[in-house]
């Protein structure tokens, strides 16, 4: 037997209205997850929606794409194979470390020379250097950010990540970039994992393979990373965060290498993740509301523009003469 309270309750969850841009809103989230749309159509849209619409769940999204992501990666690994995705890494080990150490030095030079406040340039150099918002999340706590210094750095790098995910493949086959290069490329000169993954998924299967695990190795940099950060920013004993998803997507590559039933499946599990993936970006492209792009200011996002051409140009280069 229900109390008044209990029904009352009911009663107010029944009736609440939905309104407009809730329907909107999930019309092109359902959309987002058919195979009618491409990544970078989706983050358009997510675009479209944030300065029109309005996202109507904005306190869940950052929570949300964040472990959407994750999932995304995780199936993507049941579609690789470990042998390839060592070798891929092999050539990969040598243009990621000069790169996150180039970046790094150049990102904190270019902080003073433009006298971006010390704890901005340094998230977005590291964001740039390693795998863009996940780094950012990680060191933000570990150098004691607080949200508006977080939220710049975040923007700046959401910015052109957006930028790279339509850009990369028209310059990958404007160049006839092999798929393993273009695959290297992206891991190195791309910030974010989402925005790798959405670009290389487009360019072939390769370049999703080589791209994905380049760049899922950068990302257990933000450690290291994260440690010298405690020194530069003198904040000893506070917690670091590791990306634990990358040790499930490498059980998942290992699953699908060695396990014919895990074979069998894998497909329905790849298709899932992409699907996932796409919606990712539709809601980091939500993300990037009026407020957010006017709250970065020119100076980081020209520290953050400087940085990505430079480690785009001699990158690509690097790989045109090396690989």
């Amino acid at each position: 037997m229900t109390t008044p309270e209990e029904n009352s309750s009911k009663k107010s969850i029944l009736d609440k209205s939905i309104t407009t841009r809730e329907v909107i809103f999930m019309f092109f989230v359902v959309l987002c997850l058919s195979p009618l749309i491409s990544p970078p159509i989706a983050l358009l849209m997510g675009l479209i929606i944030a300065q029109f619409i309005g996202h109507p769940y904005l306190n869940l999204n950052h929570k949300a794409t964040h472990i959407l992501l994750q999932i995304s990666v995780v199936g993507l690994g049941f579609g690789m194979n470990i042998n390839s995705a060592m070798k891929a890494e092999k050539e990969g080990i040598v243009f990621t470390v000069l790169s996150i150490v180039g970046t790094l030095i150049i990102g904190v030079l270019l902080g003073k020379a433009l006298k971006i406040e010390k704890k901005i340039s340094f998230l977005i150099a590291s964001g740039t250097a390693i795998c863009g918002g996940s780094a950012i999340a990680a060191i933000s706590p570990v150098i004691k950010a607080d949200e508006k210094q977080i939220s710049v750095a975040l923007g700046t790098i959401f910015i052109l990540n957006s930028v790279a995910l339509i850009v990369f493949p028209f310059i990958g086959h404007y160049l006839n970039l092999t798929e393993n290069q273009f695959g290297l490329w992206c891991a190195i000169a791309i910030h974010d994992t989402s925005s790798v993954v959405g670009a290389s998924s487009k360019y072939g299967p390769h370049a999703l393979e080589v791209a994905t695990t380049v760049k899922l190795a950068r990302a257990l940099w933000i450690i290291p990373i994260a440690f010298l950060s405690t020194i530069i920013f003198k904040n000893k004993g506070t917690k670091i965060k590791i990306p634990y998803f990358i040790g499930l997507f490498i059980l998942a590559m290992i699953a699908n290498s060695y396990s014919p039933l895990v074979q069998n499946y894998s497909h329905y599990v790849t298709s899932f993740a992409k699907a996932t993936l796409t919606l990712t970006l539709f809601l980091i492209g939500c993300g990037l509301s009026r407020k957010v792009l006017t709250s970065v200011g020119y100076k980081p996002l020209f520290q953050g523009v400087v940085l990505w051409i430079i480690i785009s140009i001699s990158t690509l280069l690097s790989i045109l003469t090396l690989v």
